[in-house]
């Protein structure tokens, strides 16, 4: 029997990767953080394609795309992100990386690099993907699809703190300026917004807890 392929969509710091790969665990699957993607390009952009002023040359990204080889490695129990066999799962999540991501990932170009790859991982079944566009544009036949959201307030606790475990210095109220900053690119571009997809299932997970939002969840696809 084929395992399901699972779409878990939403803002920035609703917990979709971490949520997504527990429910990977207890369920068998792969979990793809689509995410770590297009942050891995945005980090390679950020030390590779920069105009004298310090803002990302577009045009000089898309012509390298020949050089980014991104690929998810087993390290343990962990699946890590390697960007040409360099383990970069920390540096993306720099505030640097932050504040370009929305920038990058809202580029044709850039997303329809990334989009073959991300199907081709799913077609056997068996995966659980977060993303911001996965029940809408790259896996728009899901088994099952599901779109997280939380107040501004609870995102900006969730990402502030996530920084300060990862050793990184931040500012509450600059964590918040980047989530308001990045929902509006997100939600306005005009390549795959950010939206609910029609059939997915919304989960406000402002007032719970991450496991209470994994079983919401569990309970869902259980219950089909």
């Amino acid at each position: 029997m084929k395992k399901p392929v699972i779409a878990i969509d939403g803002y920035s710091s609703t917990g979709k990767s971490s949520i997504s790969k527990v429910i990977a665990e207890r369920l068998g699957l792969i979990h793809l953080d689509t995410g770590a993607l297009y942050r891995g390009v945005t980090w390679f952009a950020l030390q590779n394609c920069l105009n004298e002023d310090g803002t990302i040359n577009l045009n000089e990204l898309f012509s390298s795309f020949d050089q980014i080889e991104l690929e998810f490695k087993n390290v343990g129990t962990e699946l890590v992100l390697f960007l040409n066999h360099i383990d970069i799962s920390k540096p993306i999540r720099t505030n640097e990386v932050s504040d370009n991501v929305s920038l990058v990932a809202k580029q044709k170009e850039v997303r329809d690099f990334l989009l073959q790859s991300q199907r081709s991982l799913a077609e056997k079944g068996g995966v659980i993907m977060d993303g911001r566009d996965i029940g809408t544009v790259v896996l728009p036949n899901a088994d099952y699809k599901f779109f997280l959201t939380a107040s501004i307030e609870e995102r900006t606790k969730r990402r502030y703190q996530e920084l300060i475990g990862l050793g990184i210095q931040a500012e509450e109220q600059q964590v918040k300026d980047n989530l308001i900053e990045r929902d509006r690119i997100d939600s306005e571009r005009e390549i795959a917004p950010l939206r609910q997809a029609d059939d997915a299932i919304v989960i406000d997970n402002s007032l719970l807890t991450k496991e209470q939002t994994i079983e919401s969840i569990l309970a869902y696809i259980q219950k089909i």
